[in-house]
C-alpha cells in the first residue's frame, strides 16, 4: 500500500472555491478511477487543502490519475469553476510508503 499527500495552494481569495470544488467535483469522482480518499484537512494558517489518498502500488496511482485526468465530466466542471481565473496556483504531491506496517491505517 502507498499513500500520497497533495497540497493545492488556492488564489487569492479562492480557498473556499476550491474546498467546494474539492467536495463536490474532485472527491465524489475518485472511486471510478481507483483512487481511494482517506481524508481531507485545510491548514490552518494557510488555508491550504491538503488530502491524503491511498494505492495498493504505483502504478495503480499513476493509471488512476491519468485516468482521472481524462474524466470529460471533471475537465467540463474544472473549467466551468475557472472561468474567472484558475482556483489553484500551486500544487505538490508527496508518495509516501509505510514505515513500519503495524502502524499501517486501515
Amino acid at each position: 500500500m502507498i499513500y500520497e499527500m497533495r497540497i493545492y495552494d488556492h488564489a487569492e481569495g479562492r480557498a473556499e472555491d476550491v474546498r467546494e470544488r474539492f467536495r463536490d467535483e474532485v472527491a465524489p469522482r475518485f472511486s471510478k478511477h481507483g483512487i481511494d480518499l482517506v481524508a481531507a484537512f485545510v491548514e490552518p494558517d494557510t488555508d491550504r487543502l491538503v488530502y491524503l489518498t491511498r494505492f495498493p502500488d504505483e502504478e495503480a496511482r499513476k493509471r488512476g490519475w491519468e485516468s482521472f485526468k481524462g474524466d470529460q465530466e471533471w475537465l467540463a466542471a474544472k473549467a466551468e469553476s475557472e472561468r474567472d481565473g484558475p482556483m489553484v496556483v500551486k500544487q505538490h504531491a508527496t508518495v509516501l510508503m509505510p514505515a513500519m506496517s503495524d502502524l499501517l491505517l486501515n
